[in-house]
């Protein structure tokens, strides 16, 4: 996973993502391993990049993971962080896309999405929520 935050929240940003993994990924007691870095620094703030290797729930592993990412990804937004540093935001951010960016910004990007392609050919239904 990957963020970014201004530099007073980064500590609480990284907190929060930590905490979230690790209470949704600990199971059997076994508690997954958050490792992180920052990758890109700014006057501002940098970006954060998160790897996790936990144990995996063979029965339903993309559940866990889909659990694991909604869990992480609530609660960096909650303690300041952005949906994403410079990987985009497509169909695994949709969820949060309104939160990220507002009613209005979401509205924008429909009306420039509408303008720039009509016919609705270019990733439909990756970016914005329905």
């Amino acid at each position: 996973m990957e963020t970014a935050a201004t530099w007073t929240a980064l500590p609480t940003v990284y907190d929060a993502v930590r905490g979230a993994l690790r209470t949704s990924l600990g199971r059997r007691g076994k508690q997954p391993l958050v490792l992180s870095h920052v990758s890109h620094a700014y006057p501002t703030g940098a970006s954060l990049y998160v790897t996790v290797l936990a144990d995996r729930d063979d029965a339903l592993p993309i559940q866990q993971w889909l659990s694991a990412k909604r869990a992480a990804t609530d609660a960096l937004l909650a303690a300041g962080g952005t949906l994403t540093h410079h990987h985009a935001v497509g169909a695994d951010h949709r969820p949060w896309l309104e939160r990220e960016v507002g009613p209005l910004g979401v509205e924008v990007l429909r009306a420039v999405k509408q303008r720039l392609d009509p016919q609705g050919i270019c990733n439909p239904g990756v970016l914005l929520p329905d």
